[in-house]
């Protein structure tokens, strides 16, 4: 009787929780709470506790050195600044990982880049969760670090990274990183996601014909076509063992020689193999075959380890940073902000977007009206030019804290966005470069802070000033081509024409064809400018829509209340006023010529339709008009892709600069 009454007595109270539970929070259990460890390179962000947050950080601060060690670089950048999430739960971390054939990632951590914020989300449920973002980290460094090279390095580079093995005390590395998934293929509550394996890349490479090495060298890679596991291809494999023989056999420097020959002097592949390696292409191909098979031959002892499956020597040696050398502060983070992190990521994953701006909102609603999620929204419809709806976010960011570096960057950016997208001045421009010297300070290597300076820097014409600036933002990012091409305005802007032509020389041929045709543009109009002045304009999507009056003027209405007025630079000669450019800026579209009007000869009306819009463009007298593509403009032309630099007059009409023919 004792016992039945003690088990009533049990059931009562649970009854009474379980009904009292919901409008009482104090019968309900703590959430455990996030903890941040803010390292020097990167935070990390975990409700796994303090030792779990500690040893991530270690071992993203050991891959880190590693990188920095293997391509001999003393110094590393991180030009967007970096977010850890480490996740203890399993269904949490299904909850924001990217779908995959209709189910959630199965490799245990992914990488998210972007413009302004990278981060890394981890699953802590499965061991070593780092190691699924090594290879994705490996490219993340050598954007910052690293000069253009050709896909058969980077993959490669990339392949070999993520073989790494780390502990406290030990690196290993070398083994065959696709012998095996480097994640169990389940998470909580989801459905076991269907991939093929593949051979390993030592298996691929055991095939007697491999593909010689100017082919090789020759292939261009769109490595985000590649589904997870699409690594078992013989690309991966040759890449893998070429990268494994360069770094081993201390051929590195030879590889720089190389890449001088083929890309800075446009010297063929296989002279540029021969004059840098001192080897044909076949000799070089036999080299790494004969080094491929002493690596597989050294292997006769027990398979211990994962890497030594794969029947390839693995290095070990002792790491380039310990537990004791991770310099980190530790601190409590509200759960407010962080569902706030999490929806932003959310928000960047497409299959996740209308989830996480959903709880973005919610959070930036009263009673919470989070700040991290007024950013994070902001930022959202900055990229879909969405710029009044952007300005409003950032207003009720900045009144929840004026101080914070990262509503003063996104002000900045929308500006910049919004001048880029109209081809008006930057609204509010002193306030701006204020704002872009407060971010600097406070994340000295943001690379698109000191790109947007030096455009702000020439426009309010500090044109020494403006160039300092982009040299920063390429020596952080010196695989960015905008970057590079921004150099090549200011040039222009300041009127040093061979230096101008130099840059737009290397980028005209570059992969990215709205770079590539602005640069042509550009050294097609060189004497034009020279002649006449006409100002720098920064090549902008074919598809931005000119936006009212008002929408520009928003921005400059929502200035951060920390941001003081600075008086706009100006570098010219003591005494001269600056020297008066022709009216207007000039604007880049690729459109369709749908006709041409020659009527009133020597003038023209083109006739352009450009996304939604059509346009009459005006040329007082196409005989001196300049055309690249074609040997003469044609009055008969029509139905031709065309990219066109004008001057806009009105919503509908233009007068032209120059028209590219495709």
């Amino acid at each position: 009787m004792l016992r039945i009454r003690w088990l009533l007595t049990v059931i009562s109270v649970f009854l009474i929780v379980g009904i009292a539970g919901p409008a009482c929070p104090v019968a309900l259990a703590a959430e455990p709470p996030w903890t941040e460890i803010h390292g020097q390179h990167f935070s990390v962000i975990t409700d796994a506790g303090e030792k779990r947050g500690r040893e991530v950080a270690l071992r993203l601060e050991q891959m880190r050195a590693l990188f920095g060690t293997m391509l001999m670089k003393s110094r590393l950048h991180m030009s967007v600044p970096l977010t850890v999430i480490a996740l203890k739960s399993d269904q949490l971390y299904a909850q924001v990982a990217p779908i995959r054939q209709g189910h959630p990632l199965t490799a245990p951590g992914f990488l998210l880049q972007g413009e302004d914020h990278n981060y890394v989300v981890l699953n802590l449920f499965e061991e070593e969760s780092w190691r699924a973002i090594a290879h994705d980290f490996a490219h993340l460094l050598l954007n910052y670090n690293y000069p253009p090279t050709q896909a058969w390095f980077d993959e490669g580079f990339a392949e070999y990274f993520s073989s790494v093995r780390l502990t406290d005390r030990l690196v290993e590395i070398g083994g065959d990183p696709e012998v095996s998934p480097s994640a169990k293929d389940k998470l909580l509550g989801s459905q076991p996601q269907p991939r093929s394996l593949g051979k390993s890349l030592a298996e691929l490479l055991s095939v007697p014909v491999w593909l010689s090495m100017t082919d090789l060298f020759a292939m261009r890679h769109d490595a985000s076509r590649d589904l997870e596991g699409g690594h078992h291809t013989l690309f991966y494999a040759q890449s893998w063992i070429v990268m494994h023989y360069l770094l081993n056999q201390q051929k590195l420097p030879e590889a720089g020689t190389y890449f001088e020959l083929v890309q800075n002097q446009k010297m063929p592949i296989d002279e540029a193999i021969l004059k840098a390696f001192g080897m044909s292409p076949r000799q070089f191909e036999q080299a790494v075959k004969d080094y491929f098979g002493s690596l597989t031959a050294s292997q006769t002892g027990p398979r211990r380890t994962e890497a030594r499956e794969s029947q390839v020597a693995v290095h070990q040696f002792p790491t380039p940073v310990g537990a004791d050398d991770l310099g980190a502060t530790v601190s409590q983070i509200p759960d407010a902000d962080v569902r706030a992190v999490l929806g932003d990521v959310m928000a960047r994953i497409p299959e996740r977007r209308e989830q996480g701006t959903k709880n973005l909102r919610a959070l930036a609603a009263e009673p919470t009206n989070n700040e991290a999620a007024h950013r994070a929204l902001a930022w959202d419809r900055i990229q879909n030019k969405d710029f009044d709806a952007a300005a409003q976010e950032l207003s009720s960011a900045a009144e929840l804290n004026p101080h914070d570096a990262w509503v003063r960057y996104y002000l900045s950016v929308l500006k910049y966005r919004m001048a880029e997208s109209t081809g008006q001045s930057t609204q509010g421009l002193a306030n701006m470069m204020q704002d872009l010297k407060a971010v600097i300070d406070w994340y000295p290597e943001f690379g698109e802070a000191y790109n947007m300076l030096a455009m702000a820097r020439v426009e309010g014409g500090g044109i020494n000033s403006a160039l300092e600036s982009i040299r920063a933002a390429i020596q952080l990012s010196p695989r960015n081509e905008q970057y590079v091409y921004n150099l090549g305005e200011i040039y222009v802007s300041g009127k040093k024409w061979e230096a101008a032509r130099g840059v737009f020389e290397k980028l005209k041929t570059s992969s990215n064809p709205q770079i590539a045709s602005a640069a042509r543009a550009q050294l097609q109009e060189m004497q034009f400018k020279q002649k006449y002045g006409i100002p720098m304009q920064r090549p902008k999507p074919a598809d931005a829509d000119s936006n009212p009056a008002g929408t520009r003027e928003s921005a400059a209405a929502h200035e951060t209340p920390a941001s003081k007025p600075e008086t706009v630079e100006s570098e010219t000669p003591a005494g001269k006023a600056p020297a008066t450019a022709p009216t207007g800026a000039i604007q880049f579209i690729k459109a369709k010529l749908v006709s041409v009007d020659c009527s009133p000869a020597p003038a023209a009306v083109l006739t352009v339709v450009a996304g939604t819009r059509t346009l009459k463009l005006y040329t007082s007298d196409y005989k001196s008009l300049t055309v690249v593509g074609a040997d003469a403009f044609s009055c008969s032309w029509e139905n031709r892709d065309v990219a066109i630099n004008y001057r806009a007059s009105g919503k509908t009409g233009g007068d032209l600069v120059s028209l590219e023919v495709h």
